[in-house]
């Protein structure tokens, strides 16, 4: 008589994350293994508590500008232009040609910034440590372009509902259009040192793979849905702040992969600074705020040189803008992808309901689909190539 052989499967359940450094912030994945294949993959978000939509509601419009800047806090110049369309077009402002063309350009160096940082993270994440060092060095220049611009270097708070707080300041022009010819042989380096790399088509080739039907119907956007092949991006799709008058492509990929998703980026760099080029170019000159509707400011001159005038010209701004009732969603093209706003307005100088719609949250829900039967490792690369940031998914 001969004994049946009996197999069982044994099931590890880890936490990786919220401490872990290739989480990316305070992202816990509750992941089930077996041996080193991953069986299910849980994403449990909602560490950071900032409660930013329930905030916005004791805020007025304008206090509500840096708490944008705190979603995806790698890109606060996009957040703090999707929440401005979003107020604008409920209050149908129409914006100074020059404030839109100052807004294209500080938003296009954001996208260059964004994808800087990531590229960092995520070749240090996979085990290239050069990369991190040299994106950086092209970051910090930027950072020196927006403090020259705002005053801060993160943080900007430089747009306004109808424009933005100020006129772009001496060499500017100077210091950007040097950033701008020299920033594509800086993209050379990086691509030199891992696109035909073995060791990061090995790790990033054939991992995380998602179609193009399965990432439409998550919902992904950004370069996480046209690394799939799927051609959509809101600047072409939907014009928003005179994008209709630049000249740029968009980049695709062919298999949904994490290399796919990293040669989109890197392209998308060349293009944004090739956007960047022509705004240099085509400035006009003239107002950097609209006239708001049913405000009246202080003679500018009275601004300038008496306190008391200043004063009651902020306070005018800050309590001033008050949308008629109604609702409104605008969304733009953000580094990671559609960043929406969806704003309700009773009337007052606060907004009665404000709901994001930020891109790495919705992105996030993909993970699972991308890394169940594939290995612990390729959760790193998986994860490096969505680029996530916890400040817009924390609910």
């Amino acid at each position: 008589m001969t004994a049946a052989i009996q197999t069982t499967t044994h099931i590890m359940t880890i936490n990786m994350g919220p401490q872990h450094p290739s989480t990316h912030g305070v992202l816990r994945l509750l992941l089930e293994l077996d041996g080193e294949t991953i069986t299910k993959a849980i994403p449990h978000v909602g560490f950071l508590h900032r409660g930013v939509e329930k905030l916005a509601e004791y805020k007025t419009y304008h206090q509500c500008i840096p708490l944008t800047d705190r979603l995806d806090y790698v890109a606060p110049f996009s957040n703090n232009l999707a929440y401005v369309l979003a107020v604008e077009k409920l209050m149908g402002i129409e914006l100074p040609e020059r404030a839109q063309h100052i807004r294209v350009l500080i938003c296009e160096l954001t996208r260059i910034s964004s994808h800087l940082l990531w590229l960092a993270t995520h070749a240090l994440d996979i085990g290239a440590m050069t990369v991190f060092f040299y994106c950086f060095r092209e970051r910090e220049t930027i950072y020196d372009i927006f403090e020259m611009v705002s005053g801060a270097r993160m943080n900007l708070s430089y747009i306004r509902v109808g424009g933005v707080s100020r006129d772009l300041p001496g060499g500017f022009m100077e210091k950007t259009r040097r950033f701008v010819m020299e920033f594509p042989s800086r993209l050379d380096e990086y691509e030199t040192l891992l696109t035909e790399n073995p060791i990061w088509k090995k790790r990033t080739v054939g991992v995380g793979i998602i179609s193009a039907e399965d990432a439409i119907d998550y919902g992904l956007s950004g370069p996480s849905l046209r690394g799939s092949g799927v051609n959509w991006d809101i600047r072409k799709a939907e014009p928003y702040s005179g994008y209709d008058k630049y000249h740029f492509s968009v980049p695709l990929g062919k298999n949904g992969d994490v290399y796919d998703r990293y040669s989109v980026r890197m392209e998308e760099m060349r293009q944004s600074n090739s956007i960047v080029h022509q705004a240099l170019n085509i400035l006009p000159k003239g107002d950097i705020i609209a006239r708001i509707p049913n405000i009246t400011l202080p003679p500018k001159e009275d601004v300038e040189t008496n306190m008391e005038s200043m004063i009651q010209h902020f306070k005018i701004i800050i309590e001033g803008i008050k949308p008629p009732k109604g609702e409104v969603y605008f969304s733009i093209e953000a580094p990671k992808g559609e960043l929406g706003f969806y704003i309700v307005s009773d009337g007052s100088s606060r907004p009665y309901r404000l709901k994001i719609r930020p891109p790495s949250f919705v992105n996030l829900e993909a993970l699972p689909k991308m890394v169940e039967g594939r290995l612990l490792p390729d959760v790193v690369a998986t994860i490096g190539s969505l680029d996530i940031v916890l400040g817009e998914i924390d609910r």
